[in-house]
Formats: structure tokens, sequence, C-alpha cells
């Protein structure tokens, strides 16, 4: 199993995306299968299509971090943050970011986050695209390093919060 976080943009049209790669007989694939068949209220994962009865390979379950909250969010996340996932992970196969034995064998579960303020489907669709190729590469590249992360550590902070000096 490999995992992996991306967080891409500003404001609320932002992405940020964890996965987790693997193949179908180990933890991704019995996650995955459990993700599929658990929706909760708000909360209903489903598989990610490039279009409507083509979906991605591997196959990918979309889960939603943010409950959906009335039609500008649930289109938001069903439509462009969808999308942007779709072809993220399609060209992380086609370019052999992933293994050819992920294309059949192997599933991702995208954890994706979508603001309920979400207004900009065009920078939504970029933002998780680029959140869900750069999830997928760190992850098979198991990113950070520990340089990386040691680096980090003296400056911790996010999109959210800065602790004062």
């Amino acid at each position: 199993m490999q995992i992996g976080e991306s967080f891409i943009g500003s404001g609320p049209n932002a992405a940020h995306i964890n996965v987790m790669v693997g193949p179908r007989t180990g933890p991704v694939g019995a996650a995955w299968a459990g993700a599929l068949s658990s929706p909760t209220k708000g909360h209903l994962p489903y598989m990610v299509v490039l279009q409507p009865g083509v979906p991605v390979k591997p196959m990918t379950a979309f889960i939603n971090k943010a409950d959906l909250r009335g039609d500008q969010h649930e289109t938001m996340t069903w439509g462009p943050a969808q999308a942007g996932v779709a072809k993220g992970v399609q060209e992380c196969l086609l370019e052999g970011v992933l293994p050819p034995e992920a294309e059949n064998d192997w599933c991702v579960i995208a954890a994706v986050w979508v603001n309920w303020s979400a207004n900009d489907a065009d920078e939504v669709f970029a933002n998780n695209y680029q959140a869900a190729k750069g999830a997928i590469t760190a992850a098979m590249r198991q990113e950070p390093s520990l340089a990386t992360v040691r680096a980090a550590a003296a400056d911790v902070r996010n999109p959210f919060y800065t602790p004062k000096a």
C-alpha cells in the first residue's frame, strides 16, 4: 500500500486530496470495497469516471471529505472535482507513474476535500487534477523525504493556521 497527499490552490476552490494506492487483494482493496458499500448521510462514495460508463483505471473510489451541502456544492463535487481526479489518476497510469499491473489489479481511494463555498468549476477541476496527480506521484515515490519532513517540522503551518513565532 502506498499513501500520498497533495494540496493545490488557495481559497474556496483549492483542492486537498489524500490517496491510498495498492493491490485489490490487499488492505486498499478491502478499504475500497468497504467504502463503496458503506455510504453515510452526506458522504456518498462512488467510482470515478472519465465519462459516464467509462471508469478510470485503476478503479478509483471518490470519498468526499466535506459532507454534501446544497446543489452548488454537490455539483462542484460530482462534476469538476471528480473530473479532475479522473484525469489525474488516468494520466498517472498512462504516463507510467503507476506500474502496468495497476491497470486491472490495483485500486485507488481518493479522499477529496471540496470547500462548501467552491464557486469556480474550472479552478476546482484544475486544482483537483493537479492534486490527484501530485498525491499519487508522492505516494509512488514515498514522498516526502525525511529531510523534507525535518525541515517542515521547524516551521509547522497550514492554510488555516500559522503558529505565532
